[in-house]
């Protein structure tokens, strides 16, 4: 069910950007196998166990891939496979004979999907690295946080999800596209520096106008007293980013400041500064629920900033049915959304190896080469990690 169904995508099990594309093509209704290894280290804390949201809606087969019978069974899935994701560091896949020149002779309209930080070239591109790292050389970290404090920006969401994951699945649906017209397929490098870098462009165009220079707190969009986040009494938080004047004057207007000459200049640098404090000392006298009672639902462009629990409830993301909860865990419905081929709501999480045979059976294996791939190897249920 969904706008890729019939769309079949062989997952290489890693961490991440990679994980998360399959779960965003899975949720669109592709066919995503998950191929994982037998069992995981003890202790791992990048082993979510069956919290792993990211693998809800795939099919999951166990393999040891330093057998060659479960090398041969990959490139069997590989040969009616639309795509393939891997994450792992550049020439391992090729040391392990799953590189993209043995993928691509078997499967020559096979998009080959290749997840990495520093992508598969270059200088650093052996280096061990994460999100944070990624995206402080690419220039996207630059212009998060507050002035005169250390950039920091959400964990994943900028790198790993945004220039990873993001551009990851948009490159394999243009490579499928592309090999359904011409029945070529082609090696895809999405690497977190390129497409974290690529979503500057947007805030260097502003750069080029002059409007949001090198220099933190100081460009229209990280700058004004009107953009940013404010601590009410009660120890919450509400956010504005009123850029218009339009409506910035709706704003101050409802704050009761539309007649105060201090606030007639929201676009001049050099009040910034000491309107940022007043409004600090404002929201800071009353409490969140004041606020959003006063500003919500107007054009003032204000929001509350809330947890995900939080969000859950609220009752606009409630009516768009955004969170929901599926074993106890809180997950947040697929996106985008289709009017014809809707996607299918949060779908279950696979045990890790659960539909080995049924996989291998369908992609033509004998009843003895199935045994003989799968001889050994009980895959019990996912440890669940109580969430805190």
């Amino acid at each position: 069910m969904g706008v890729l169904d019939g769309t079949r995508i062989v997952e290489i099990a890693g961490i991440g950007p990679g994980p998360f594309c399959g779960m965003l093509l899975a949720d669109l209704g592709a066919d995503v196998i998950l191929v994982e290894r037998e069992s995981t280290t003890p202790g791992d804390p990048l082993d979510l166990g069956a919290n792993a949201i990211v693998n809800r809606g795939k099919r999951s087969l166990a393999l040891d891939l330093k057998e060659v019978h479960s090398i041969d069974a990959v490139l069997r899935l590989v040969d009616g496979a639309d795509a393939l994701i891997e994450g792992m560091r550049p020439g391992v896949m090729e040391r392990l004979g799953l590189g993209p020149d043995v993928c691509l002779a078997r499967n020559p309209r096979l998009i080959y999907g290749r997840m990495t930080g520093w992508g598969q070239d270059g200088p650093l591109s052996q280096a061990a690295g994460h999100d944070l790292n990624y995206i402080a050389l690419s220039g996207a970290l630059w212009f998060s946080g507050a002035v005169g404090s250390a950039p920091i920006a959400p964990p994943t969401l900028v790198g790993d999800l945004g220039g990873g994951a993001l551009y990851l699945a948009v490159g394999l649906l243009a490579g499928i596209l592309n090999a359904r017209q011409t029945g070529v397929g082609q090696v895809v490098d999405a690497a977190i520096v390129d497409g974290s870098a690529n979503m500057m462009n947007l805030l260097l165009s502003a750069h080029a106008a002059g409007l949001q220079p090198f220099e933190r707190g100081r460009g229209l969009l990280d700058g004004p007293h009107w953009i940013g986040s404010y601590s009410c009494a009660d120890g919450q938080f509400v956010s504005l980013c009123a850029l218009e004047p339009r409506f910035n004057a709706l704003l101050f207007r409802k704050l009761g400041l539309g007649d105060d000459p201090h606030f007639q200049r929201p676009y001049d640098p050099a009040c910034w500064s000491d309107l940022r404090a007043r409004l600090s000392e404002l929201f800071a006298t009353q409490p969140r629920p004041h606020w959003v009672a006063l500003l919500e639902g107007s054009d003032a462009c204000f929001a509350p900033v809330l947890t995900p629990a939080e969000a859950m409830a609220h009752p606009h993301m409630a009516a768009r049915g955004i969170y929901s909860r599926r074993d106890r865990m809180l997950q947040a419905a697929p996106a985008p959304r289709f009017s014809a081929t809707p996607s299918a709501e949060c779908r279950a999480i696979p045990r890790r190896g659960e539909h080995g045979a049924e996989i291998l059976r369908a992609a033509g294996l004998s009843a003895g080469e199935v045994e003989r791939v799968l001889a050994s190897k009980p895959h019990g249920p996912r440890v669940l990690r109580e969430n805190p």
